[in-house]
C-alpha cells in the first residue's frame, strides 16, 4: 500500500495555491511543491522528544553567532549539524543558504512535541492527509495542511515537509500506476494508491469502448463506471463495542506500535460495492460534465461546474460530499478525454486543500496515459495474435492413409509472433505433403515472409513438383523478398499406397521417426543450406514408411536453447519418443494428441527462447488389396472398358450396389480425358472410409463445370458428377492434370 506520509499544520508555501492548477492540468508536476522541495532539503535536526524536522537547505546550525536567540534555538530542536563538507563553498551555495535564512525567518520557530516513540522519516507508516482520529490512534500526526486532530500532536513542522510529502506520495503512486501493462492493472493500482491515503473513495469511469490511437469515436460518448474502491466502516473490521476507544479500534486493524494502522489489510469493495454510483453515463453536448471535462483541470465538488457535473455523472442517488470532499478529475490520454475519476472524503475527515488539486492532476494524467498505451497495446496483441492465427492452418486435412496432429507455441507472451511454420497438404493420388519450416526471427516481419513462404509452399505443392524441386523455387522467392531473408524447410511428401516418403531438407532439423516397436531413430537427411541462400542444390531421399510408424517434424525452438544445443536436444527428444511408446505397449503406438503434448512436456525452465511448430503423422497406409490401376489408350472404346474394369473391381470387394453411380461417373470423366489426352489415361479405384476413384491424362486444361442449354448434345457430364458423387475435384500437375471424385460405401450414410 502506497503510503501518503503527513504532518503538522503550517504555512502554505509561496505559489502553493490554485494557479499551479493550469499546469497541473497538463500533466506538469506541480511547480510550487517542486519549488519548495529544491529550496528547503530534508535534513535531520533533533529535537527535545528526539522527532525530526527539516531545517532549510544551507541553513547553520543555531547558536551563539546564527542570529537567532538562544530560546528559539532550544525550542526549535536544532542542535550542532555540520551543514557543509568543511571545503570551500560556492557562489550558488551561499545564495542557497541565503535564501534558506528567508525561509526560516518568514516560517518562523518550530517546536518539537513530547518525548514519545518515533520513527525516521519516511520509514514508519504513515497516515493520509485528513485521516479520523479514530483510524490514526491518540496522538497521531495530522494532517497535510489540515487543523491539528487532537491538542496532543508533535507540534507544528515547515511547509517544506508538507509539500515534501506530497510530492513522496506522487512519485509512489505513479510507479505503482506505471506498473500495470493492461486497462485493469492501471485502474486497480490508481484506486490501490489513493485509498485510503489521499480519499476515502474513488470511482474510475471510462469511455465505452474505449478509442484506440487516432480513431474517432461514432455516435454519443457513454462513460462506464469500470472500477470503485472504498474503505469499509471500521466498525465492520474489529469487534469493539459502540463505546470502546477509538484508539483501541484502530489498533485492532494493524497489530502492532499504538497508533498505528496498516491500511493495506483493509478489505476494499469492488465495482459492486454499496456506492450507489451509476454504471453508465452518456455524455450530454453542451451539458455541465461536458464542460468540466473539456477543461482537462481537476476541480472541486463544491465549483460551479462541478456542482451539476457530479449528479450527471454519478447518479441523482449517489450522495454528493458538501464542500471540498469531492474532486472530479478528467483522465485525458494523448488526444482526448477517455474517463473522470471522483475522489471523495467522508465528512469525519479533512476537506481537500488547493494543493490536493495538483495531486489530482499527476494521477490522472498518468493513469490516462497508462490507460492509453494499454489500449495501444491490447491492439497490437490482438493484431498479433490475428496474425499469427490465420499465417497457421486453422485445421490440418484428414487425407486417407495418414492421421495428423500438431502445436504451435510462441516464444513468450510478449512475443506472440514468428516465423515457425507447419502445413498438411493434400496431393492427388491419396499422397500428402508435410512441410514445416522456420523464419529467421520472431517479430512481426518473421510473420510476413512467413506468410509469403508458405503461401508459396503451397501453390508449389499443387503442381506436384518433386520436393527438392520445391525447395528450389522457395528459395528464389526468397531472395526476391530479400537478400536477408533466411529460412529452414523441410518438405516431405508420403505416398500411402507405395508406403513411401520423399524427403528433401532446406537446413531444418532432421526428422525422427518413431516405429511401431517403440524404437526411434533421427532419419538421415542430407541437411542442405537454408533458404534464401541462393545458388545452391537441395537433395532429396526415399526412405521407407511402415505402416503404425510416426513422423515427428519440428523447428529448432523445440531441441535447441540458452542451456543445451541442437543435437544434445535431438537425442533427448529421440529418447523421450522411445520412452513414451514403451509406456503405451509394443504392439500400440501412442495416440497423436497425447504424444504431442509429451514432447512439449520435455521442456523444462529455460527451455524456451524460441517459437516452436510440431506436426506428427502416423503412417496407417493403404493395403495393395485395396488399390486398383489401370492404363486406358486414348481410343473411343476406353470409356467401356474403363466401365468394365470398375465393375470387376467392384465386385471383388464386394460393392456391387455401387456399381451403377461407378460406372455412369468413370464413363464421363474418361470420355472428358479421352477427347484431349494424347498419351495414355491412367484410373485407378481406392477403397479406404469412401470409394475414391482418380482419372489422369497429359492435358493440363482442368475441367470447369457449365450449365448446358437444351439443344447442346453434350456438357452435362461434370453435372452429374456433382450430383452423384460425394466429393469432386480436379488438380493440375507437372505433366498433366487428375480429375477425381468420392462415393460414400454402402452402410456409412454419408451425405454430400
Amino acid at each position: 500500500m502506497t503510503e501518503y506520509p503527513t504532518s503538522q499544520e503550517g504555512p502554505q508555501p509561496a505559489g502553493a495555491s490554485g494557479g499551479g492548477s493550469d499546469e497541473a492540468g497538463h500533466g506538469k508536476a506541480p511547480i510550487a511543491a517542486a519549488e519548495a522541495v529544491r529550496t528547503h532539503a530534508q535534513v535531520p535536526v533533533s529535537g527535545q522528544g528526539g522527532a525530526e524536522v527539516p531545517r532549510p537547505r544551507g541553513t547553520a546550525a543555531p547558536g551563539p553567532g546564527s542570529g537567532q536567540p538562544a530560546e528559539a534555538s532550544r525550542g526549535s530542536g536544532h542542535g550542532a549539524a555540520d551543514t557543509g563538507s568543511g571545503g570551500a563553498r560556492t557562489r550558488d551555495d551561499e545564495a542557497a543558504r541565503n535564501a534558506g535564512r528567508r525561509d526560516a525567518s518568514e516560517t518562523g520557530p518550530v517546536h518539537a512535541g513530547p518525548p514519545g516513540p518515533r520513527a525516521p522519516l519516511g520509514t514508519a507508516p504513515l497516515l493520509p492527509a485528513g485521516a479520523p482520529e479514530a483510524l490514526s490512534g491518540v496522538g497521531a500526526l495530522s494532517p497535510v495542511g489540515g487543523a491539528p486532530s487532537g491538542g496532543s500532536g508533535p507540534g507544528e513542522v515547515t511547509a517544506a515537509r508538507r509539500e515534501g510529502d506530497r510530492l513522496r506520495f506522487v512519485g509512489a503512486a505513479t510507479r505503482r500506476i506505471a506498473r500495470g501493462i493492461d486497462l485493469d492493472e492501471i485502474v486497480l493500482g490508481l484506486c490501490r494508491a489513493t485509498v485510503p491515503t489521499f480519499s476515502d473513495a474513488i470511482l474510475v469511469y471510462l469511455r465505452d469502448p474505449l478509442p484506440v490511437g487516432d480513431e474517432r469515436p461514432v455516435g454519443p460518448v457513454v462513460l462506464r463506471l469500470r472500477r470503485t474502491d472504498r474503505l469499509r466502516p471500521i466498525d465492520d473490521l474489529t469487534d469493539s463495542g459502540a463505546g470502546e476507544p477509538a484508539a483501541t479500534a484502530g489498533a485492532a486493524g494493524a497489530p502492532g506500535a499504538a497508533g498505528e494502522l496498516d491500511f493495506s489489510q483493509l478489505p476494499l469493495v469492488g465495482p459492486q460495492g454499496d456506492l450507489p454510483a451509476a454504471e453508465l453515463c452518456e455524455i450530454r453536448p453542451g451539458g455541465a460534465l461536458a464542460e468540466v471535462l473539456r477543461g482537462v483541470r481537476p476541480v472541486f465538488g463544491s465549483a460551479a461546474g462541478a456542482k451539476d457535473a457530479l449528479p450527471e455523472l454519478l447518479g441523482s442517488e449517489h450522495p454528493v460530499p458538501r464542500g471540498q470532499r469531492a474532486i472530479l478529475a478528467p483522465l485525458r490520454g494523448r488526444r482526448r478525454v477517455i474517463g473522470a475519476a471522483v475522489f471523495l472524503r467522508t465528512p469525519d475527515r479533512d476537506a481537500f486543500e488547493q494543493n490536493d488539486l495538483l495531486v489530482a492532476a499527476q494521477l490522472a494524467t498518468h493513469t490516462a496515459l497508462g490507460i492509453d498505451k494499454a489500449v495501444l497495446y491490447g491492439r497490437e496483441a490482438y493484431i498479433a495474435d490475428e496474425l499469427q492465427r490465420t499465417m497457421l492452418p486453422d485445421s490440418l486435412p484428414q487425407p486417407t492413409g495418414v492421421r495428423l496432429a500438431s502445436r504451435y507455441l510462441p516464444a513468450a507472451e510478449t512475443a506472440r509472433v514468428g516465423g515457425d511454420w507447419y502445413d498438411a497438404i493434400p496431393l492427388p493420388g491419396s499422397r500428402v505433403a508435410l512441410v514445416v519450416g522456420d523464419v529467421m526471427g520472431h517479430s512481426m516481419t518473421s510473420a510476413a515472409i512467413m506468410g509469403q513462404l508458405r503461401t508459396t509452399a503451397q501453390t508449389l505443392a499443387q503442381l506436384d513438383l518433386p520436393p527438392a524441386e520445391v525447395l528450389h523455387h522457395l528459395d528464389e522467392q526468397a531472395q526476391r523478398l530479400g537478400s536477408d531473408r533466411m529460412a529452414t524447410c523441410l518438405y516431405a511428401v508420403y505416398d500411402p499406397v507405395s508406403h513411401r516418403i520423399t524427403i528433401a531438407n532446406a537446413g531444418h532439423p532432421p526428422p525422427v521417426l518413431l516405429h511401431l516397436g517403440g524404437r526411434a531413430e533421427v532419419l538421415r537427411v542430407p541437411p542442405g543450406a537454408p533458404i534464401g541462400v541462393g545458388g545452391v542444390d537441395f537433395e532429396a531421399v526415399e526412405l521407407d514408411a511402415p505402416a503404425g510408424a510416426t513422423l515427428l517434424l519440428y523447428t529448432d525452438g523445440l531441441v535447441e536453447s540458452r542451456l543445451r544445443d541442437v543435437w544434445t536436444g535431438i537425442e533427448q527428444l529421440r529418447e523421450r519418443l522411445a520412452t513414451t511408446a514403451q509406456l503405451t505397449g509394443l504392439d500400440h503406438p501412442p495416440p497423436l494428441e497425447a504424444l504431442c503434448d509429451d514432447v512439449l512436456d520435455m521442456l523444462g525452465p529455460g527451455d524456451r527462447d524460441d517459437d516452436i511448430a510440431l506436426l506428427a503423422a502416423r503412417f496407417d497406409g493403404i493395403a495393395p488389396s485395396d488399390v486398383a490401376y489401370w492404363f486406358l489408350d486414348p481410343e473411343e472404346t476406353a470409356p467401356g472398358r474403363a466401365r468394365r474394369f470398375a465393375r470387376r473391381a467392384l465386385t471383388r470387394w464386394g460393392l456391387e450396389e455401387l456399381s451403377d453411380s461407378l460406372e455412369l461417373l468413370v464413363s464421363e470423366v474418361v470420355t472428358n480425358a479421352v477427347r484431349y489426352a494424347e498419351r495414355p489415361v491412367t484410373l485407378r479405384l481406392l477403397r479406404t472410409d469412401v470409394l475414391r476413384c482418380e482419372v489422369g491424362d497429359d492435358s493440363p486444361q482442368l475441367p470447369r463445370q457449365r450449365r448446358a442449354r437444351d439443344t447442346d448434345e453434350g456438357g452435362r457430364g461434370l453435372f452429374l458428377v456433382n450430383r452423384l458423387a460425394r466429393r469432386w475435384g480436379a488438380t493440375r500437375l507437372s505433366s498433366g492434370k487428375v480429375v477425381w471424385f468420392e462415393l460414400p460405401l454402402p452402410g456409412s450414410h454419408e451425405r454430400r
